[in-house]
């Protein structure tokens, strides 16, 4: 345990706000924001064993490992159909071409999310329609939803950010009453759920990331399409396969998108170990408040993430909101504290966008929240320590500033 996190408890719990501005910080142990090599290693041998045999094999490209991954994770998620590609940014991209999205059409999203989102409508030559996001949860505001509607509304694309699902009764609901499909953008959000049902399950299309980064975090670039709409479900296996139904005969066109057997071969011995690492997330969070109410600090100087009751979080990001968000991030830079920023810019604001015309205060709240967001550590592998170090940090911050 390093020196701060041996005194976590006294420098936050007791000590007064004068002693805390006057104690000098020591530098906790370095640790890492991710630690996938902490992960890799408690899951090694299975890992090996599954690699090996996919190797032994000779088998690529789809094929036995993929086919049961898909399975497994379907029934794992609650969907009927699980549809491996390769990439989040190619699942959300597959679910639109699926659904005969393109040129002339609008499709509605958060202008604060991952350019990918946003990016996917883009290329296949429809317009991204931002709409405003909530403060507390940072998803998309649904009140907001209807006044961004056109004629030429074809989908509502949510985010589930950080691992924290949308408010999915509202947007189903006007989609269910304007005819339009709902994709779920859950590349954050496996395992979490919104009333009872599983992200992935509750629009059109759900799809997921499995870049290492992820909760289920393969070997390299990997994604997923969810749907319970057989015909849909086809249509994408023709689409991530150049539109191939057999050999060099090509129904409709599609692009390369497969999920490769090695990958699955990896996510399959992660899968059986996603329960775990989730509620260890969720333990480090519920931890993570614990330890900023005892800190003492004020809400309105650090806000912990929003838990609605009718969701389950499972934290692929834990987030805070606090002024003065790049000071603070140096400052614990300073001290070895791992932080990252997600997302700096909001997509209105970003230069591959600027041909849709936004300006800077279109999306009020995407903007602050932009300038606001810090997300720490919050790796099921963290220690105790690590965690009493952050708060610790970020509690003589604020201290030694009054």
């Amino acid at each position: 345990m390093s020196s701060t996190g041996q005194t976590a408890d006294v420098s936050v719990k007791n000590s007064s706000p004068s002693a805390a501005a006057s104690m000098v910080a020591a530098p906790p142990a370095a640790f890492e924001f991710l630690d996938l090599k902490a992960q890799f290693a408690t899951i090694r041998e299975e890992v090996i064993n599954a690699v090996t045999a996919v190797m032994e094999s000779q088998q690529f490209i789809l094929g036995r490992e993929v086919r049961l991954f898909e399975e497994e994770i379907g029934k794992a998620i609650g969907s009927r159909h699980a549809i491996g590609c390769a990439s989040g940014s190619d699942a959300l991209l597959l679910a639109m071409m699926a659904l005969g999205i393109g040129p002339e059409d609008e499709v509605i999203t958060t202008p604060f999310t991952f350019v990918a989102t946003a990016g996917s409508i883009a290329r296949l030559g429809a317009k991204p329609v931002f709409v405003d996001i909530a403060p507390d949860t940072f998803n998309i505001d649904p009140s907001r939803l209807e006044a961004a509607l056109t004629a030429r509304t074809k989908a509502i694309l949510p985010v589930h950010l950080f691992g924290l699902p949308a408010a999915m009764d509202s947007i189903l609901d006007l989609a269910k009453a304007k005819g339009m499909a709902v994709i779920e953008d859950a590349a954050q959000a496996i395992g979490a759920s919104y009333s009872g049902r599983p992200v992935g399950t509750l629009g059109t299309f759900g799809c997921f990331s499995f870049f290492p980064s992820k909760n289920l975090g393969g070997a390299g670039d990997g994604g997923l399409i969810t749907t319970d709409d057989p015909a849909l479900a086809e249509r994408l296996r023709l689409l991530r396969v150049h539109g191939s139904s057999s050999k060099y005969h090509h129904s409709i066109l599609g692009t390369n998108s497969r999920l490769d057997a090695l990958q699955a071969a990896v996510l399959r011995v992660k899968l059986r170990h996603l329960t775990e690492w989730t509620r260890a997330r969720q333990h480090r969070a519920e931890r993570y408040r614990r330890l900023f109410r005892e800190s003492g600090l004020s809400e309105q100087m650090v806000v912990t993430p929003h838990a609605p009751r009718d969701s389950v979080h499972v934290y692929n990001q834990f987030s805070i909101r606090v002024r003065e968000r790049d000071r603070l991030r140096e400052y614990m830079r300073q001290h070895g504290i791992p932080t990252e920023i997600y997302y700096p810019v909001p997509l209105h604001l970003q230069p591959a966008f600027s041909y849709l015309g936004h300006k800077r205060g279109d999306f009020p709240q995407a903007e602050l929240a932009s300038l606001e967001v810090l997300a720490l550590p919050v790796c099921p592998e963290l220690k105790d320590s690590h965690q009493e170090d952050v708060v610790n940090t970020v509690a003589h911050f604020f201290r030694q500033r009054n």
